[in-house]
């Protein structure tokens, strides 16, 4: 099996189609999605119509339960408090509906585990930054690899004699007794690469490979600028910040 695997898209509908295109071509034989579906981006509807359509497997982000009112947004700061409100009224019923039945944490096939943040506490949304963040995730994995979000930022913690941590874009999980990696961001990359990252996981080669490729930044800027949004989630998009 094949694994499409899709982080944040926070409604970026010009980097979500790149994605799906690339993996697509690159044939993959299902959607993996880690959450945070909207907020930020002027597309959020048409970003979940692609995600249905893709029959994706997807788990809830932060965002997504903001705008559906399951999370309390006076620790987000102003633009991604007026990205929330914005994208609250610019949702269907249905769209809603989607949001509100995704599960915090899937597994799937046995296989592989999917949450937004943290897997000890996905309720939380905090951040796996240290390697002590990283032992209590891996201590409630059960699958071999667990798929995350959140930080935006490409990174793996790998449980070996040690837990070691990785940047690399291409690894295998031959010897590896439990894996936590982080796809970066198809919609608001934030390592200072504005390229849309989302991978590939080969669960026969047991090979990981993360993708960077180039999309209209500046047309999705136009987009959140014509839509009233705040204009910095637009400008912030050409610099990967």
């Amino acid at each position: 099996m094949r694994y499409g695997i899709l982080g944040d898209i926070h409604g970026n509908l010009e980097a979500l189609n790149v994605a799906v295109e690339t993996l697509e071509h690159r044939g993959v034989d299902r959607f993996l999605q880690m959450g945070d579906l909207v907020g930020y981006g002027a597309d959020p509807a048409p970003c979940i119509a692609r995600i249905i359509e893709l029959q994706a497997t997807v788990v809830a982000g932060n965002h997504d339960w903001a705008v559906i009112g399951k999370l309390d947004t006076s620790f987000f700061n102003v633009y991604a408090r007026e990205a929330v409100e914005w994208t609250r009224s610019h949702l269907s019923r249905e769209d809603r509906r989607f949001l509100e039945e995704l599960p915090l944490v899937e597994e799937v096939d046995d296989q592989v585990t999917l949450v937004h943040a943290t897997l000890d506490q996905p309720e939380v949304f905090d951040y796996i930054q240290t390697y002590y963040d990283a032992h209590r995730s891996l201590k409630a994995l059960r699958t071999l690899v667990c798929f995350m979000g959140h930080s935006h930022v490409p990174m793996a913690f790998l449980q070996k004699d040690t837990i070691v941590h990785s940047n690399s874009e291409h690894f295998a999980l031959n010897d590896v007794e439990h894996a936590l990696i982080n796809v970066g961001s198809v919609g608001q990359p934030r390592d200072e690469n504005p390229k849309t990252a989302f991978a590939i996981y080969d669960t026969d080669t047991h090979e990981y490979t993360l993708f960077r490729e180039e999309y209209d930044s500046e047309m999705t800027g136009d987009k959140i600028r014509k839509a009233g949004l705040p204009p910095i989630l637009g400008e912030r998009l050409l610099y990967g910040r």
